[in-house]
Parts: C-alpha cells; structure tokens; sequence
C-alpha cells in the first residue's frame, strides 16, 4: 500500500496577513511607512552597513535613497514589512517582513530582518520574533519559516535560539548581489507551536530578568526541548 500524508480535517486556508500593529511589553510593531520611519530609520542604519551584507538590497548612502525604498515597498503584500519601535529608547530601530506567503499551503516565512544596534541582542527583538510568530500560527498558518545565507552564522544561531529547527542547506539557491548564495532552513511548524510560546512567554516574564537587565533562564535553553533538529555547524 502507498504511503501518503496524514489527513486535515476542517483545515481551511489562513488569510494573508492584514495586521498594522503588534504591541508587546518591549516593542511595537507598525506597517511601515515612510512617512512615518522612513528618516528615523535611515538614522539607525546610518554607519552600520554590515546591518545590509545578506540582505538584497543596500547599503543606502543617502536619507532620500533610503525613503525612497520605503516608499515603493510600504504597501507591498509580499513582503509585507513592520517598522520596529523600541519602546525603552523610543526608537524605530529596525525592519521585518512577512514573505512568501502562501496561505493555501498554509505556510509563511519571516524575513527581511534588518536590526539596527539599537535593536540587535535585545528583549526587544526577541519579542518583535515572537509577536510574528504568534500572529502566524493564530491566524492559522502551519508552518512558519527562517531562511537565510548559509554563511550568515549569526542568522543561524538566532534561528534555532528562537526555536527554529533546523532542515538543511539548499546549495547554490540563489544569486545575490553577484554572489553565489546558500541557503540555510529553518522552520516551526503548527504542532510545536504551544510548547515554543510558553519558553517565550517564560523567557520574556518579569521575573526572568535581574535589576541589572541580566537574564534568568536563556531562551536557547527553554527551546531545546521543542526544536526537532539542531544545526550541526552551531
């Protein structure tokens, strides 16, 4: 007898994403606008290209260059970006995205991210990573992507501490800025869903920070148990 896949009933197709806002202790998340981030954000970025080396576009060199970006991409569907406010400084300090998103799989990536110092190593970003992912699954989704160059260590390394599992490298499975590009997956399906948010709703409680802003538990340690594969090159 043929094997197949196990059977969905009352599966139904999530919607695209329609959300402006994600708000959460540490951060907000907006719709981007330019209006709105476009020069608030030119000025995070601003001296720190490297923010720009796996990413598709930029550097940008210029505050009009930079707003003119945000301007062609702040209504697009796929990517659909957020604007990252850190609510302790105040600042919009990065970019994220929704992309290749494809409800009728149910499946939907995170990526695009683009972190300013403000934002990087930070409960902030952390909890941006979480409130993503909790819209996605919420809304329905059943599996839930990290793609990034297979080069890109400190991607990896983010990916399987937010608790990401690792699928492997697609070998030459792009071209980017004239450069060959690997491509590391990562992925969080529906399943494992529960048992990740309780480690972020753990890992992001007051009690799991000192008064000096040190934390208690890693996240990394409270996701260990819900990852399915780990990267071997961590």
């Amino acid at each position: 007898m043929q094997k197949v896949g196990f059977e969905l009933p009352g599966w139904v197709p999530p919607q695209a994403p329609d959300v402006d806002v994600l708000d959460g202790r540490f951060v907000r998340l907006e719709r981007l606008s330019c209006d709105r981030h476009g020069a608030a954000l030119f000025q995070a970025y601003s001296g720190h290209d490297a923010v720009w080396t796996y990413l598709p576009v930029g550097p940008f060199h210029s505050s009009a260059q930079y707003q003119r970006w945000v301007r062609e991409n702040e209504t697009s569907t796929d990517p659909y970006f957020f604007a990252i406010q850190d609510k302790v400084s105040g600042k919009w300090a990065g970019v994220c995205s929704f992309l290749r998103i494809t409800p009728n799989a149910g499946t939907i990536e995170v990526g695009f991210l683009t972190f300013s110092p403000v934002l990087q190593r930070t409960p902030a970003a952390t909890e941006a990573m979480f409130l993503m992912m909790q819209w996605a699954f919420e809304a329905g989704y059943r599996r839930y992507e990290w793609k990034c160059d297979a080069l890109n260590v400190p991607s990896r390394r983010a990916a399987q501490r937010l608790g990401f599992s690792y699928e492997g490298v697609f070998r030459q499975a792009a071209v980017v800025k004239g450069r060959n590009r690997d491509t590391a997956w990562f992925a969080v399906i529906d399943r494992e869903w529960p048992a990740l948010k309780e480690a972020f709703h753990v890992w992001l409680s007051p009690e799991n920070f000192r008064p000096d802003g040190s934390q208690v538990e890693r996240l990394s340690d409270l996701t260990r148990l819900v990852r399915a594969n780990d990267d071997p090159t961590l």
